[in-house]
């Protein structure tokens, strides 16, 4: 137990849901930790072990265990970063192309959460996670607008907006082909891919729900430049729904074409343009957008000039 912290609380309501409670008591726990705690049997009901649904009579005693944090073996790197916006409790960067945002698998360096680190210095560190400030993530060949949390806080709020789509996330595609439709809405739950576990992909068993709306921007005959708006945030969601209506990204190079891509773009060309939210201590709605990158532009530049000369 030297590595733990228990506490005892008495449920004093009757009806209530025992993760709610706990979260009541412990507002530097999200709900989803707690849920994981209760899960891992460190939520106890007078010495037993309950569901997070269970609902408290009242008079109960209810222990709360949680694992100190652990040091964050992570070193701080003298790494530019393009922000856009920055406060004591938060900061929104315009992600590059390229770069990984946390560390794992065998990635301890280059990643925005070094970078971060070197900028900022007192970052959150929710959970005791190896992801300081990280609310949201972008993958590696994502661009694009990202919020950070400077304070538990701040961490816990922006996250809970994420989870209930109070934050809004606003991508730029460029996808093969013609979309016959002006918009639409893609649903399919997403998991690991059966065949391939470094792949997601719709599935019908073990998939998390995922709904992403998108809009028609221009048509250039054999691509489309779209823009997606997010109801959920799971792995790869764009980049597979749009290949399951059978419009994958640009140079995607785990779902798109196997031919070489002829743009000169290291990833999938997709970007997230813009985010709004409430700032999570003063409570204004703030709108973030981060300029589409010169690779992607350069695309679209092309293309508009070729659909162009086919009109003349």
């Amino acid at each position: 137990m030297n590595n733990m912290e228990s506490t005892v609380y008495t449920a004093a309501e009757s009806g209530q849901r025992l993760d709610v409670f706990v979260v009541g008591c412990c507002p530097e726990l999200s709900r989803s930790h707690v849920q994981k705690l209760i899960e891992q049997g460190a939520v106890l009901v007078d010495n037993q072990q309950r569901k997070a649904n269970f609902k408290l009579h009242g008079g109960e005693q209810v222990q709360v265990i949680v694992p100190k944090a652990e040091p964050i073996n992570v070193e701080p790197e003298d790494i530019p970063l393009d922000i856009l916006y920055e406060d004591k409790d938060i900061i929104v960067v315009n992600k590059a192309r390229g770069m990984v945002v946390h560390p794992a698998s065998g990635v301890y360096s280059g990643t925005l959460v070094n970078a971060l680190l070197y900028h900022c210095q007192d970052l959150s560190g929710i959970n005791g996670e190896i992801r300081p400030g990280i609310v949201h993530r972008l993958d590696k060949d994502t661009s694009g607008v990202m919020v950070c949390a400077k304070n538990d806080v701040a961490h816990l709020d922006l996250a809970e907006q994420i989870r209930t789509k109070s934050a809004h996330r606003t991508y730029w595609a460029i996808v093969h082909g013609n979309i016959k439709e002006e918009a639409g809405i893609i649903k399919g739950d997403i998991g690991r891919h059966p065949m391939d576990r470094k792949k997601m992909a719709i599935v019908r068993e073990n998939g998390k729900p995922a709904v992403t709306h998108f809009k028609v921007l221009e048509r250039f005959g054999a691509y489309t430049l779209v823009e997606c708006q997010l109801e959920t945030g799971r792995t790869h969601q764009i980049r597979v729904h749009m290949t399951s209506i059978g419009h994958p990204l640009v140079n995607d190079p785990k779902y798109g074409p196997k031919k070489a891509s002829p743009f000169a773009i290291n990833g999938q060309a997709l970007h997230s343009l813009r985010l709004t939210l409430i700032h999570p201590v003063t409570k204004e709605e703030m709108c973030f957008t981060a300029p589409v990158p010169s690779d992607m532009e350069k695309i679209l530049t092309g293309l508009r000039n070729k659909r162009l000369k086919a009109m003349q």
